[in-house]
């Protein structure tokens, strides 16, 4: 917790209005102990204490200031019998036992106190005391039902979602934020990850970059290599980890090779990381403390994805990017390629990431038709140009894994190479389609060769101008637009969606496909 005077206070989320409040605050008179938002919104409640000496109606104000997502616990030091709660897309609930009142976000973990929950809802300010609960909305009494939980311990694992797999697609908006919550500072605008442990010197000596990955991680880092070129200058490599370990690789004291890995334990990940240590100075991504990459990398940056149960990788994958995406911008600012004006604009889109992620899972049911519609098709083939190509070749990975539909992901610009003989009328061709102009102008172009050939065409988009791409497309799914640089962050939570809702169509185990393990930790 964070305490200012009176209050102290608790926050899972993000205060996107954070630089005005701390401005505000700091003509008060008021100094802080960090950089966090968490603290402002501590010492916005203890501020309006000195109004009204009632912490409920000085918590109402302060949520009323904030802008962002938020779940808030507070306890003012002079009331402690009861605690101070709101609730603004992130979740809370809750749980009321025999004698006692239990706070969480998420239903699972409170089931071994009480299975009697109450679920609250955006725009909820709540005050609770062991014997009463007050909820207001928009200044209005509420009642939120208590509702019994029946869940199995399985289920509750899962949330009550069907599949570990779902549960982790609808987790993405809260784990995404998690990767970037306390490493952004704002004023002035920066990234600060002092894990890592890269000197200003390090920095300035790189002249090359190696990213090296398997599966799910290796489109992560073809993401990666657009961040990093894009804001560092420094030219970047992708490789294989499985096949990089057989070559005679050229590096030097001046190469940082980034290995990324979920667990940390990917057996060719960490052969290849270790034919390059010694002389290359090495980084990890990774999911997992105290992981084998964690040790054997010189420095390390963790995703704080959580747990990720279902084989098929979800939001492991979109933290990584995140987490790329972070490790670019702080490498760019210590050189000097990117400045101050440009690194908010950049971390500004970043804070409202979660927020389009979380309306993309929205586009559930519509995805949900268009596997019932598709799941028999012998193949899909994927196509995305520019950052959103990695995309496709995941979203390809996706559907193989989970449903064993052959699927291929291509950049667009390559169909004419090959692919385009598969097409007839009976191939899906997804297209991951990013607003960029340039980019979907020359993607149009790719699909009206397929729609020409009789190709069914599903269109992932965050462009609003689609009157041609509906006119040349079976399905055409929208998810809101963050940047042109977090398009891939956005674009692939439906396709996570396809590959799930074919799985299930197709009957398929969903989280524990066949021949597939969650961390291969063998050749």
């Amino acid at each position: 917790p964070h305490t200012a005077g009176r209050i102290s206070l608790i926050h899972n989320g993000i205060i996107e209005n954070y630089i005005e409040l701390r401005e505000r605050l700091a003509a008060e008179g008021r100094e802080f102990k960090s950089e966090t938002d968490t603290e402002i919104a501590a010492h916005l409640v203890d501020s309006y204490l000195k109004e009204s000496d009632d912490p409920y109606e000085a918590f109402k104000k302060a949520c009323a200031d904030i802008r962002g997502s938020f779940a808030f616990l507070a306890i003012d030091s002079e009331n402690p019998d009861r605690i101070l709660v709101a609730k603004n897309a992130t979740p809370i609930v809750i749980g009321e036992g025999q004698g006692e009142v239990v706070i969480a976000s998420d239903i699972p973990a409170v089931l071994e106190i009480t299975k009697d929950i109450r679920v609250l809802e955006d725009g909820d300010i709540a005050e609770v005391r062991l014997d009463s609960l007050r909820i207001e909305n928009n200044g209005e009494p509420v009642e939120r039902v208590l509702q019994h939980i029946s869940w199995d311990p399985v289920t509750a694992q899962k949330g009550g979602f069907k599949h570990f797999m779902l549960k982790e697609i609808n987790e993405q908006p809260e784990v995404i934020a998690d990767t970037f919550r306390g490493r952004i500072v704002r004023d002035p605008a920066g990234v600060t990850l002092p894990e890592i442990g890269l000197s200003a010197e390090d920095i300035s000596r790189i002249d090359r970059i190696l990213l090296l990955a398997c599966g799910t991680a290796l489109h992560a880092c073809l993401v990666a290599k657009f961040y990093l070129e894009e804001f560092t200058g420094i030219p970047c490599e992708v490789d294989y980890a499985s096949e990089f370990r057989y070559r005679t690789p050229v590096f030097n004291e001046k190469t940082l090779v980034i290995a990324i890995s979920q667990s940390g334990e990917t057996a060719d990940t960490l052969a290849a990381v270790e034919s390059a240590s010694g002389t290359a100075r090495t980084l990890g991504i990774c999911n997992v403390l105290g992981s084998s990459l964690a040790r054997k990398v010189n420095h390390v940056m963790f995703t704080h994805a959580g747990p990720e149960i279902s084989v098929a990788s979800t939001k492991a994958f979109t933290t990584q990017i995140v987490a790329a995406y972070l490790l670019a911008i702080y490498l760019g600012l210590e050189r000097g390629t990117l400045d101050s004006e440009r690194s908010l604009q950049l971390l500004d889109a970043l804070t409202r990431a979660p927020q389009a992620v979380s309306d993309a899972i929205k586009s559930e049911s519509l995805v949900e038709g268009v596997a019932r519609k598709y799941h028999r098709s012998r193949g899909f083939l994927f196509i995305g140009r520019g950052n959103c190509y990695p995309i496709a070749l995941e979203g390809a990975l996706k559907l193989k894994e989970i449903s064993y539909i052959h699927a291929e992901g291509y950049p667009a610009g390559e169909m004419k190479h090959g692919p385009i003989a598969l097409i007839d009328e009976e191939l899906p061709v997804v297209v991951v389609l990013q607003r960029e102009k340039r980019i979907y102008d020359k993607a149009l172009s790719n699909l009206r060769e397929v729609e020409s050939r009789g190709g069914r065409i599903i269109a992932v988009t965050d462009a609003d101008d689609t009157a041609e791409l509906e006119a040349l497309s079976d399905t055409v799914i929208k998810v809101p637009f963050v940047s042109n640089e977090l398009s891939p962050l956005v674009l692939t939570i439906p396709l996570q969606l396809l590959a799930y809702y074919v799985a299930v169509h197709n009957g398929t185990d969903v989280d524990l496909p066949r021949n597939l393990a969650k961390s291969v930790t063998v050749e």
